[in-house]
């Protein structure tokens, strides 16, 4: 398959070389994987000391923490491949790095499931692929946590939310989504999705996710903005 279908680099997205790689080893370096302080509520790096960033300091989070793999700014461009270039195999590789880097701290929570951060079907249907839905389902294999990527779904087509401001953004996510399964019932969960950056849209999941009688909601993002 490789030979048919040679794999490309997550970060040049050239052929990977040498060949039976995930990632080209020149290109190992250039993914920025977030190291300590981080926000212990966000997981943004902190520029300064203190426990917390300035947007958590600011406003209130209904989830109870989350991490994140790498500094937003270094996986820009590979996570807009991942998303909108058709890029599905980046999930091999970058699922992989988060067992591999979160899994102590996914591990520590004993979550029942990993939930996938859901795609409006409509959106879904264009891309052809919820790239939080690939991600979890890696995770879930390194690590051997069950994903249920039909729990929570998107009811609300939103908007492009990246050009909105935190208070557009809560309002553009307000009953966006809704539980599709009401059978399974689930006390611990880790959402999962590609990119944090103001917690709105963590936050509407957790608050529909505690509707099913959810009690603690964390999650992991591929990347995360830079906190202060």
């Amino acid at each position: 398959m490789q030979l048919l279908y040679p794999r490309r680099c997550p970060v040049c997205d050239r052929i990977v070389k040498p060949a039976g790689e995930e990632i080209c080893l020149e290109c190992l370096d250039k993914l920025k994987i977030l190291t300590p302080p981080w926000c212990m509520k966000c997981g943004k790096k902190l520029k300064q000391e203190g426990e917390y960033c300035a947007d958590c300091r600011r406003r209130a989070h209904d989830f109870r923490t989350g991490r994140a793999l790498y500094e937003y700014e270094s996986a820009a461009m590979p996570i807009y491949r991942f998303k909108y270039g058709g890029r599905q195999e980046y999930a091999d590789y970058f699922g992989g790095q988060m067992a591999e880097y979160l899994g102590n701290f996914i591990r520590s929570i004993h979550p029942d499931a990993l939930i996938p951060v859901p795609l409006h079907r409509k959106r879904k249907a264009v891309r052809g692929y919820n790239q939080a839905e690939l991600l979890a389902r890696v995770l879930g294999k390194h690590l051997e946590v069950p994903v249920y990527a039909g729990f929570l779904l998107r009811e609300k087509n939103t908007s492009p939310l990246k050009y909105e401001n935190p208070q557009e953004r809560q309002n553009n996510l307000k009953k966006a989504f809704i539980i599709a399964r009401n059978d399974v019932k689930l006390e611990k969960v880790i959402l999962v999705d590609d990119i944090y950056t103001t917690g709105s849209t963590i936050d509407e999941a957790t608050r529909t996710l505690r509707t099913a009688g959810v009690r603690e909601v964390y999650f992991v993002t591929l990347a995360v903005g830079a906190g202060i």
